[in-house]
């Protein structure tokens, strides 16, 4: 029998960047907020100290800030006539665990979203016809709009303390930014991080075909920097130690650089860590949600009262949690009817190895320093002879130079031995990769389930991944590829080394963990789990908030959309919901 607890008037399920964002401004209401994490808790100080973090064989290799397979996992399949069996190593992707969640060891790449992408199947239809997307796509518009999100991508980009260059205000191009952005009310808050000397190279190349290479956008704070919080942050000193790691420093944004040291001073908030959230309870209607259901390291059950839940957690377990607690109907591929779990997305990406004379200084490094191109993302560019949807950025990124996972060595490098550390001796000064960062649109044969067959720590079913890249995102990411290795010549190499995807996708190797959909928002209740406020439509006092309300994921790394939509929906809840309980948008 689970213990109940005193009632809170907001319960959050995750404690990571969307979860701390929504507590900051409920708590501003007035209202006692609750957020449950199921990791550990961390801080700048001691766990970020640069004394150990800055360890890679225990951060990147083995994994010391990330989810613990053994406590939750998931099964995978490619396709639906395969058996699911559970991930037993993180592979492809690399949830967080702990107080910040991913928002600690993310690199701090902080795109916006372009306006077409929020539009994509009218966008598509309008432009090229109703016949251009195939039958088996299910891409849908999101229910908003690129001017509806423009003022919480400005919060969270102001919040963050972003170093980048403007591209277009108020539409007006400006030099040197990116020249396809959507239109922004203000400049970022700091200027660009400084070159290194592989941004440089790719810059030159660039702009020698014609392109408009541009600054990256960072949230490595490029000065010092204190943001509208009042929450002071160093300047990156480019160590090299971004992803997968904490920052010790203060200079990249992530919850504890930003927000807690103003949220865990108020007296209407509070968190609890190593709570496992495994239900959300519902009234006997099944109409509201009266808190949710708990349990602590030691197996002990607790009922959590409130009178909202959100939650915050990552994509995955966010839908996990809805198909646990028979919120949305389930979604059936045969018969493609249900929402929860439909939709589901991820990242396709592939990369040009470049091998040149010039030293190149592999140690300079942030998560978001790099020179980008965005000729080739979204609809940008003529997508009617090329026969596919969607597109992506290509960059050049100088992350830094640890020894065991970041260094290139040229396709016909001997594989071991001695022949093998000399060509390691003979490149690793001298080598940089151009990267591609493509969308993958939805697909009705990709989605999130309950798995029949494994049950997780607690006896609830495994969630249950079925996911593969189909022909429209291989076909846009060898276009895009195509497009790298051209400015890879460009850079004048002594070689190169063309990395294509290939058929399968792997839930093996690492790539990244951008995982998107399963509880899509919209404005449709049919196709949709949420509405445009993300707000569950079966159970109004539910709101759900991440990557996982993406109806298809864009060509950008997700968090600063994610970031917009956690200040979007806080807005809604404070100006609309807490005036009317009740659904913010009628079905």
């Amino acid at each position: 029998m689970a213990k109940r607890l005193t009632p809170v008037d907001v319960v959050l399920v995750g404690f990571g960047w969307t979860a701390s964002i929504i507590a900051q401004e409920l708590t501003e209401e007035g209202l006692q907020v609750l957020a449950l994490e199921r990791g550990v808790d961390r801080a700048t100080v001691p766990d970020f100290s640069t004394t150990h973090i800055q360890d890679e064989l225990k951060y990147a290799v083995r994994g010391g800030l990330f989810q613990a397979p053994v406590r939750e996992t998931l099964s995978f399949r490619n396709t639906r006539d395969q058996h699911a069996l559970p991930m037993r190593h993180l592979g492809s992707f690399r949830p967080g665990a702990g107080v910040g969640g991913a928002g600690v060891h993310w690199n701090g790449q902080t795109w916006r979203f372009l306006p077409d992408d929020f539009l994509l199947r009218s966008h598509t239809e309008a432009r090229y016809g109703t016949g251009f997307i195939p039958d088996d796509l299910t891409i849908q518009d999101w229910g908003v709009t690129y001017e509806d999100l423009e003022p919480s991508y400005d919060r969270f980009e102001y919040l963050c303390g972003v170093s980048g260059k403007a591209g277009n205000l108020d539409g007006t191009q400006q030099a040197e930014g990116n020249p396809f952005e959507g239109a922004r009310r203000r400049d970022y808050p700091l200027p660009p991080l400084e070159r290194s000397v592989g941004s440089l190279m790719f810059d030159k190349a660039s702009k020698e075909l014609g392109y408009h290479p541009f600054a990256a956008p960072a949230a490595n704070t490029s000065r010092p920097y204190k943001n509208p919080l009042g929450v002071q942050m160093g300047q990156c000193t480019y160590c090299g130690f971004c992803e997968w790691f904490g920052c010790g420093n203060y200079s990249k944004a992530s919850p504890q650089s930003t927000i807690l040291p103003v949220l865990l001073k108020k007296d209407n908030f509070s968190y609890r860590t190593g709570c496992d959230v495994t239900r959300v309870l519902l009234d006997n209607t099944g109409k509201k949600a009266k808190g949710v259901l708990y349990r602590d390291l030691k197996g002990d059950e607790y009922e959590q009262p409130a009178q909202i839940v959100i939650l915050c957690a990552f994509a995955h377990h966010n839908v996990h949690l809805l198909l646990l607690s028979g919120i949305g109907q389930p979604y059936d591929p045969v018969s493609q009817t249900g929402v929860t779990g439909r939709n589901y997305a991820y990242q396709i990406t592939s990369s040009v190895e470049v091998f040149v004379d010039e030293l190149i200084n592999p140690y300079m490094g942030a998560g978001a320093l790099g020179q980008a191109i965005d000729e080739f993302n979204t609809d940008n560019f003529d997508h009617g002879p090329e026969g596919f949807i969607g597109g992506g950025y290509i960059a050049l990124w100088t992350t830094g130079g640890r020894p065991i996972l970041q260094h290139h060595l040229p396709k016909d490098a001997p594989k071991w031995g001695a022949g093998w550390k000399k060509a390691m001796a003979e490149n690793y000064l001298k080598s940089v990769s151009v990267s591609t960062h493509g969308s993958v649109v939805s697909h009705r044969g990709a989605y999130l389930d309950l798995d029949p067959n494994y049950k997780d720590i607690y006896g609830n079913p495994m969630l249950r991944l079925t996911f593969d890249f189909h022909d429209n995102d291989y076909r846009m990411s060898d276009f895009l590829t195509d497009k790298a290795e051209g400015i890879a010549k460009a850079m004048k190499p002594r070689s190169i080394n063309v990395k294509k995807r290939k058929k399968p996708y792997s839930i093996v190797p690492y790539q990244t963990t951008h995982n998107t959909g399963g509880a899509v928002m919209g404005d449709d209740p049919r196709t949709s789990v949420v509405n445009r406020y993300l707000q569950s439509w079966d159970v109004p006092n539910v709101f759900v908030v991440g990557a996982c309300n993406f109806p298809q994921n864009a060509g950008y790394n997700p968090t600063g959309t994610v970031g917009a939509l956690a200040f979007w929906a806080a807005d809604a809840i404070r100006t609309m919901y807490l005036k009317n309980p009740g659904p913010l948008v009628q079905a």
